[in-house]
């Protein structure tokens, strides 16, 4: 059964190792017969979350703030299958994956559709362990989604140039296969 899936590349930097990450991930589940969309955060205006709270009590399940999260949030809301590729900084993910899950905090109080959610992470670091923080914190996201589960994860470490992954044919073909598990 086809899947929509909605693979979302977090780091601002142009030709990134999380990029190409997502982007074969997204082949991958391509080629098992799912709808895909990458979207990234480069470009992207997101504003931080300030609690308010306003998006649990709106009917429309729509965050105050009208920017480019507002309406990727909706688009995961509408997703089978959530895909967050990052860089990690400092052992954690991104800043900008940070805000974008903190905005999201509208789907709490709705009808979401997705149930599988996949980590795929680059860093420097070449030690499995560099990844353990970011993990943990996207699982205490989708701990707050009670049908939601982290289905998998990539951890490609040892990545200290820009581009490395992509030209790195066995790390594109475990990021493809992972995507083909869809």
């Amino acid at each position: 059964m086809s899947k929509n899936v909605l693979v979302i590349s977090t780091s601002l930097r142009p030709n990134s190792n999380s990029d190409a990450l997502a982007h074969a991930f997204a082949e991958g589940a391509e080629q098992a017969g799912n709808q895909v969309e990458v979207a990234s955060l480069r470009g992207a205006e997101l504003k931080f979350c300030i609690g308010c709270l306003s998006c649990q009590r709106r009917a429309d399940g729509h965050c105050v703030f009208s920017d480019d999260a507002d309406a990727l949030v909706q688009r995961m809301r509408a997703a089978d299958v959530l895909v967050f590729a990052t860089p990690i900084y400092y052992y954690e993910m991104a800043g900008q994956m940070k805000t974008l899950l903190d905005r999201a905090n509208p789907l709490y109080c709705v009808d979401y559709s997705f149930r599988d959610v996949y980590f795929l992470g680059s860093a420097a670091e070449s030690e499995d362990t560099a990844f353990d923080r970011a993990i943990e914190g996207l699982n205490g996201w989708i701990e707050c989604f009670e049908h939601a589960r982290l289905a998998g994860e990539l951890r490609a470490g040892g990545l200290e140039g820009t581009g490395e992954a992509a030209v790195d044919s066995d790390l594109l073909n475990r990021a493809r296969a992972l995507g083909a598990t869809v």
